[in-house]
């Protein structure tokens, strides 16, 4: 078994932006020169995480305004009162907890092992930011 990480850095340019970074991953499993096993993506954030969902505009577009409306950014918020690193963000922090920070994504033949109609997500609940990290935990044969 062999096992390979790498950063992808992501800059972001939106309050909540749903970036699709299926191509980075496949990207870096099929250079990683491993044939079959799995890759582990994770955000190195709490206020930004990785989905794997349907990639169509509408849809994206569906998604930005249920999170917005689900926990806005103007709530009555305790940890707003004193966040912290200076940013009103606990909608982020309780966005935050129906989403995974990971997924683990099984490869075969350096191609990601994904349905049809997946992609792979990061999704920014607390932006914009200048740099985020994705980290990249990539084991096989």
């Amino acid at each position: 078994m062999h096992y390979i990480t790498k950063i992808i850095p992501v800059q972001t340019t939106k309050p909540i932006e749903i970036i699709d970074i299926t191509a980075e991953v496949s990207d870096a499993v099929s250079s990683s020169g491993l044939n079959q096993g799995q890759v582990i993506v994770i955000s190195q954030h709490t206020t930004a995480y990785i989905n794997i969902n349907e990639k169509e505009n509408r849809l994206l577009e569906d998604m930005e305004t249920f999170l917005k409306r689900f926990a806005p950014r103007d709530g009555n918020y305790l940890h707003n009162l004193n966040p912290v690193d200076g940013r009103d963000n606990a909608h982020s922090h309780l966005l935050g907890l129906l989403m995974n920070a990971s997924e683990t994504i099984p490869f075969s033949k350096g191609k990601l092992l994904v349905g049809e109609w997946q992609s792979v997500f990061f999704i920014e609940l607390d932006g914009p930011r200048k740099q985020r990290n994705i980290l990249l935990q990539i084991s096989g044969i």
